[in-house]
């Protein structure tokens, strides 16, 4: 039985791999941010009815979303460029200083797969392998005649047409 070799997805999954340490600062961004717009308000005598509390109060709840959310996603980027086997460093850089955020724009069109180890050995190993080059153990199911990966639920191989379901039989002769 061939063992898959695929990593979870999930969103909850992947929001765990932010540091607690990006979620203060996202959380302290938020209420600096929200602290800041309602001081604004509080220091502006002028009588302009832009700037009044039913107003300014939804626009610093919005403010501090929008920083906290900007902080998670820099804390998601130095997280998850780590585990792709790319610098941290500099693209936590690139997404802090490049303005607009197309630094993480940049970081999600740009990145790497990620790493897959081997559940044998623990061996990295890259996306699409069939066997583990030092373990030899099976990754992905894998066509018994040219020995490419497969997908399980295909019938027959997408590359040498041999037939996935009776691993004895050569692929069928074209007239």
């Amino acid at each position: 039985m061939p063992i898959k070799n695929e990593t979870s997805t999930h969103f909850w999954d992947e929001i765990s791999i932010i540091s607690p340490v990006a979620r203060v600062l996202a959380c302290l961004g938020f209420v600096v941010t929200g602290a800041a717009m309602i001081a604004a308000l509080v220091m502006n005598k002028s009588h302009d009815p832009f700037f009044r509390l039913p107003i300014l109060t939804p626009m610093a709840f919005v403010g501090g979303c929008v920083i906290a959310c900007y902080i998670l996603l820099i804390g998601y980027v130095y997280a998850d460029a780590g585990r792709r086997g790319m610098s941290r460093l500099g693209w936590t850089l690139l997404a802090i200083f490049v303005p607009n955020a197309l630094g993480i724009v940049l970081y999600f069109v740009l990145r790497r797969p990620r790493l897959l180890h081997c559940p044998q050995c623990r061996t990295v190993v890259e996306p699409g392998f069939g066997f583990c080059p030092r373990c030899r153990a099976p990754l992905n199911a894998v066509c018994p005649l040219c020995q490419r990966s497969v997908n399980e639920a295909d019938t027959f191989c997408p590359y040498c047409g041999g037939d996935l379901k009776s691993p004895t039989q050569a692929p069928a002769q074209r007239a």
